[in-house]
């Protein structure tokens, strides 16, 4: 039999590694079934509608799935009012967005992450990830999470 050394750093690294893994590995299964969100049918029914109205062009039935108090941060952003994120993100992006490929839902309550490829107009995509609050069935709050600069439509398909 050989004998192998392990220094007392190295055994506590890879414990803590496995550590990890075993309390991540659970979570990140669950985060390909989003029926198993932890989210009720009636708030991942809302976020999904949400993501298909920008798809269908519908600023109405955006309108109606976001609440009056409704604000929007990202990198840009600083929790915006629903009038200037119409203004400001839905009327200069709707244009250029063909869908969106939801391909995380992982939540629990009335708090969503939702993970997303959006295919643009012009063929191009990019990920964000969003943060969604919901009240009432209704998304109270967006942060939207995107790196670099081409993490919204206009960017990457190439336009100001």
């Amino acid at each position: 039999m050989r004998e192998t050394l392990i220094s007392r750093r190295t055994l506590l690294e890879a414990g803590a590694c496995v550590l990890t893994a075993a309390v991540i590995t659970p979570q990140i299964a669950r985060a390909h079934t989003p029926t198993d969100s932890g989210l009720s049918p009636e708030n991942e029914e809302t976020i999904r509608d949400y993501y298909k109205s920008w798809e269908t062009k519908d600023w109405r039935t955006t309108d109606s799935l976001l609440a009056d108090d409704f604000t929007f941060s990202s990198p840009v952003d600083d929790h915006i009012s629903k009038s200037a994120f119409k203004k400001g993100c839905w009327d200069t992006q709707v244009a250029l967005i063909a869908r969106h490929e939801l391909t995380h839902v992982i939540g629990t309550g009335n708090q969503a992450f939702v993970m997303y490829v959006c295919h643009t107009t012009t063929g191009k995509a990019f990920r964000n990830v969003e943060y969604l609050r919901l009240k009432d069935a209704k998304v109270e709050a967006i942060e939207c999470y995107f790196g670099g600069q081409n993490g919204y439509p206009s960017a990457v398909s190439g336009q100001k």
